[in-house]
């Protein structure tokens, strides 16, 4: 069998109604409905349940993110591969839409570029946090397996710098979960890749909300 034929079986496979000479589109049609509802729900559960186990500690993370932002620090958002989009738009978050200094580290990409081609891969946020990082600044690292050596790299060397270290992970956590070096971990446990990033997506909005609200809180005087 070539690899065309190969190719096709796989498509077929994956799409059988567009192969067919007929097809019931009802049938497809409920197929797609109850497939949909089901994740619906999945991540439905799954954000009630983090937020029973970690809404408190997201308002103290929140707080101590709030604290550092007032005495001049600034966040520094990394992952890898779709982990470093959600990291991009979490400093998007905090930059453009609350105007607090945030930054992308997979986003400098001759940095980026420069220190895999250099030195490796799995120092490409750490170094940047070890040449800009302040005890006034924030790392949050973004991951679904939580086992990614240059995340762990990152977080050893905020922590090196006095830094607040805000983790997210999947499944049970995996290495950041184990990790002295992470003071916030907030964990998605779900074995679905999807359910996991669309969770840690609510988490960083609801974090990010919280952070904004305590920095532009100013507490009242009593007589």
């Amino acid at each position: 069998m070539s690899s065309h034929d190969t190719d096709a079986n796989a498509m077929e496979s994956l799409y059988p109604f567009l192969y067919a000479d007929s097809f019931d589109l009802d049938s497809v049609l409920e197929q797609v409905r109850a497939s949909t509802e089901a994740k619906a729900a999945e991540i439905g559960e799954l954000r009630r349940a983090i937020g029973q186990r970690d809404g408190k500690r997201l308002g103290e993370c929140a707080r101590e993110a709030a604290r550092r932002f007032r005495a001049g620090g600034r966040l520094f958002a990394f992952g890898n591969g779709g982990s470093a989009t959600d990291a991009q738009q979490l400093a998007t978050l905090f930059l453009h839409d609350s105007g607090l200094p945030a930054f992308g580290l997979a986003n400098e990409t001759a940095v980026v570029t420069a220190l895999c081609n250099d030195i490796g891969t799995d120092v490409v946020f750490a170094r940047q946090i070890a040449a800009a990082g302040t005890p006034d600044d924030i790392a949050v690292g973004l991951s679904t397996s939580g086992n990614s050596e240059n995340m762990l790299r990152a977080f050893d060397a905020a922590r090196q710098r006095g830094m607040l270290t805000v983790g997210l992970a999947g499944y049970d956590g995996g290495r950041m979960a184990e990790a002295d070096s992470i003071d916030y971990l907030f964990v998605a446990s779900s074995p679905s890749v999807h359910r996991v990033q669309e969770a840690q997506t609510t988490i960083y909005q609801v974090l990010w909300e919280l952070t904004t609200q305590e920095v532009t809180h100013v507490p009242r005087h009593t007589r």
